[in-house]
């Protein structure tokens, strides 16, 4: 589910993927359900691409929003996220994520976490798993690549059939004087 929910730099709140289009992608606001395009100089990052420091491996997002959702049983935080300190946050974060890196991540990334959860649940996306979308993809994909190598052939033999219409001169050699 958290594929298709994109993250872009400079705009806020999170946005749903629509539609792909030549060098720009079409997006929706979780927010309100406006439309607009995006494009390739826009910095997008897709909320399943994304993870959290801790002291050991890095977590994936989508295992922290399930954190988050089950610490909340489903419901929405219910902090006024920019009125809280620094300190409250990082004690809130530690009971989701007891052994997160404490100097890696900041309260602002504790913050925008805690907005993108309130964000979701608004949208009514509950899910946050990752896995079922890439089983899902996985077909499609496939018929990507294969139509993918169909063109490289196809390019490879029209270059073949060019470079062999072509004749070369060979053993042109400078007189000796």
């Amino acid at each position: 589910m958290l594929k298709n929910i994109l993250a872009i730099t400079g705009k806020s709140g999170l946005f749903r993927l629509v539609s792909r289009g030549n060098n720009m992608l079409i997006i929706e606001s979780l927010e309100d359900g406006k439309r607009m395009p995006t494009y390739a100089r826009d910095k997008i990052v897709s909320l399943a691409d994304i993870s959290m420091f801790t002291e050991g491996e890095d977590i994936p997002l989508h295992e922290v929003l399930t954190r988050l959702s089950e610490h909340q049983s489903g419901a929405e935080v219910d902090m006024e996220v920019k009125k809280v300190s620094n300190d409250e946050l990082r004690e809130f974060f530690a009971l989701i994520v007891p052994d997160f890196d404490r100097d890696r991540v900041y309260p602002s990334d504790i913050r925008k976490l805690i907005l993108w959860y309130n964000q979701l649940i608004k949208a009514g996306i509950t899910d946050f798993s990752v896995e079922e979308e890439a089983e899902a993809e996985a077909p499609q994909v496939a018929q990507e690549e294969k139509k993918t190598e169909k063109k490289t052939a196809a390019k490879t033999q029209v270059k073949t059939q060019k470079s062999s219409a072509v004749k070369v001169k060979t053993g042109v050699g400078a007189k000796k004087g």
